[in-house]
């Protein structure tokens, strides 16, 4: 937008004025700058110092002004100027936004290390509880096997009397029929009765024997049977130690893939604050070297810039 050259030398007067009130104003915070002393008016130091950087930026873009109105006739720079600030604003509003980002991502961060923390104590707990089992089982192992032991000690025991209780009954029917065999032969014309009795103690003895013979079977089954529930209780307890070692692989698993998302997560953390160091070194940099936006311009420019506004005022 252009302006008429009475209208351009008025707003210069107006500028040249407003110019001459900060260059005051900086020169009075320099001196009450001064006059500060001690360590309780460091905090007022450093709140004159950022109001006379105001006071110079404002001195420079009126300047800046002040060179487009006698150059053009145009205050295009304040434009320009109005839309860096309001893009600065949004980058502030961007940066304060992502602030806000991390914190909540931070604060979830918080929340997963004290599930993580959680799951470790669940773990110590199943890990305690597993090896309590473990105790367990082998203590059931050595119990079972001693009573397989004594169990076989006793099956054997009880056989070894049942056949040396046999051998005795076999032995004794031998001696009996010997001497029945002798008596029959001494007593030719022995009655009928004695040798009935004989053939009925004879059938009895086998009764016995037999009856000896199935008690011994009916031990040896039970003992099988015994055996058997044995072996199928130590069965569904290996299997039970089998659950419980898979269930403890599965967690074990879950707790490597929460460690590995933590290392991600603070590896992003760390690239994220390399790169905010990064921007502003380099902001630092452009600030110090007068790079980009923060170049300055040539004294001897602003001084004659002065002397033509002044005889310009004169004529």
């Amino acid at each position: 937008m252009c302006l008429s050259q009475l209208q351009s030398v008025r707003l210069a007067a107006v500028l040249e004025d407003c110019s001459d009130q900060l260059a005051i104003l900086r020169h009075t915070l320099t001196v009450q700058m001064s006059r500060e002393r001690g360590a309780p008016a460091a905090q007022e130091r450093a709140r004159l110092a950022k109001l006379r950087r105001d006071c110079q930026y404002i001195w420079q873009q009126i300047f800046n002004l002040h060179l487009e109105l006698d150059e053009k006739q145009s205050f295009r720079s304040i434009l320009h100027l109005v839309e860096e600030v309001e893009q600065k604003k949004e980058a502030e509003k961007m940066r304060r936004e992502a602030k806000r980002q991390l914190e909540i991502r931070q604060q979830t961060l918080r929340t997963q290390q004290d599930e993580f923390k959680e799951k470790i104590k669940q773990l110590k707990e199943l890990n305690q509880v597993t090896n309590n089992l473990k105790q367990q089982m082998n203590e059931q192992s050595l119990q079972i096997a001693d009573r397989q032991k004594l169990m076989e000690e006793d099956t054997e025991l009880q056989l070894h009397l049942t056949q040396k209780k046999t051998r005795k009954t076999e032995k004794l029917l031998e001696d009996q029929r010997e001497l029945l065999e002798k008596q029959l032969k001494v007593e030719a014309s022995a009655h009928e009765a004695s040798q009935k009795f004989l053939q009925n103690q004879h059938k009895e003895l086998q009764q016995q024997l037999q009856l000896w013979q199935q008690r011994t079977k009916q031990m040896l089954q039970e003992k099988e049977q015994q055996l058997n529930n044995v072996r199928c209780k130590r069965t569904v307890n290996l299997d039970k130690l089998s659950h419980m070692r898979r269930k403890f692989r599965e967690m074990e698993q879950v707790v490597m893939e929460d460690r590995e998302e933590q290392e991600k997560l603070c590896i992003q953390q760390a690239e994220a604050r390399a790169a905010t160091k990064l921007q502003a070194w380099w902001k630092g940099c452009m600030v110090r070297r007068g790079l980009g936006s923060f170049k300055k311009t040539q004294d001897n420019k602003k001084g004659k810039k002065k002397k033509d506004v002044k005889k310009e005022k004169k004529k």
